[in-house]
């Protein structure tokens, strides 16, 4: 049987990858003795491989596809210039934390004199993004030291470090290392990735878009639910002003030619105010259901 060999992260990303793959309708199962998850899909093979080194396997060969940040995709990129580059099939936008992009920030002192990445010049920046950064500077016209840092990169200013570049979501751990964001060098978000030669593999390649498919559909569905209701004709332009949708909301006759049921897509913080307004304008009936998945 021929087979797609994929890489899940491993990390900070494991668990929430999981589970959108979950609700994508893969059920991946990870033990914590192997790297090797298992998944209800016998087209696939999962491998556990940490975000940074993901797409040097999947250049090399090892796998097919796998899931890692722009960030480690650019990170590799710069090391590798003369290679041919990996394709993006999918960006999917969610993280350890949210389902937002993580922001990769030039970050100095709160009480430092340093304003601008110019004011960095001869010294001294902790990352683990280090191509990246260096790339960065580089286009500065910016002579700065970059050294590699193995973690806990927060604690680093101002004794070990001048500045540091780190990745981070809300800022609230650069703000509890009373650290000042002076610039921002990367935005990143989850991107499915895969090497060429496995897109040349027609089956590899209708494999991947099915799957990419199902994942941008579970990710539109977040945060959204379904809404249906009855209401009266002579009412329904009352209820359709109050309803926002993808499109617009279905209208189906009833058999009640003087009724219509009326069904809509909304975001699910909206449905506590809303619902008490759909009723006060006529609606009846009114049921909201989960939404695993929106295919746009």
């Amino acid at each position: 049987m021929t087979t797609l060999r994929l890489g899940i992260p491993k990390g900070s990303l494991q668990d929430a990858t999981v589970q959108l793959f979950a609700r994508a309708g893969f059920n991946i199962y990870v033990s914590t003795r192997s790297y090797f998850p298992s998944v209800d899909d016998p087209e696939i093979e999962c491998m556990l491989i940490r975000a940074q080194e993901m797409a040097r396997y999947v250049a090399g060969g090892v796998l097919d596809a796998g899931l890692t940040g722009l960030d480690w995709v650019a990170e590799h990129a710069a090391g590798h210039p003369d290679e041919v580059p990996l394709v993006p099939i999918a960006e999917l936008v969610y993280s350890k934390q949210s389902f937002g992009k993580v922001k990769w920030v030039l970050a100095v002192p709160d009480d430092s004199a340093f304003r601008t990445p110019a004011d960095l010049a001869g010294k001294t920046i902790a990352t683990e993004l280090v191509r990246v950064t260096r790339s960065y500077f580089a286009r500065l016209g910016v002579p700065v030291e970059v050294e590699f840092s193995w973690g806990a990169t927060e604690v680093k200013p101002p004794i070990l470090a001048d500045a540091i570049v780190e990745a981070t979501e809300t800022g609230s751990t650069l703000r509890a290392n009373r650290l000042r964001v002076i610039d921002t060098i990367l935005e990143s978000n989850t991107q499915l990735v895969a090497n060429r030669r496995a897109l040349d593999d027609a089956w590899k390649r209708t494999k991947l878009e099915n799957i990419s498919l199902l994942l941008r559909a579970a990710l539109e569905a977040h945060g959204r639910v379904g809404l249906m209701l009855n209401v009266q004709r002579a009412d329904l332009q009352k209820v359709l002003a109050l309803l926002p949708a993808l499109q617009r909301p279905t209208i189906s006759s009833l058999s009640d030619e003087d009724w219509v049921a009326v069904n809509t897509i909304i975001e699910e913080r909206t449905v506590r105010d809303l619902i008490p307004r759909l009723k006060t304008a006529g609606g009846q009936g009114i049921v909201e259901y989960p939404l695993n998945k929106i295919v746009l």
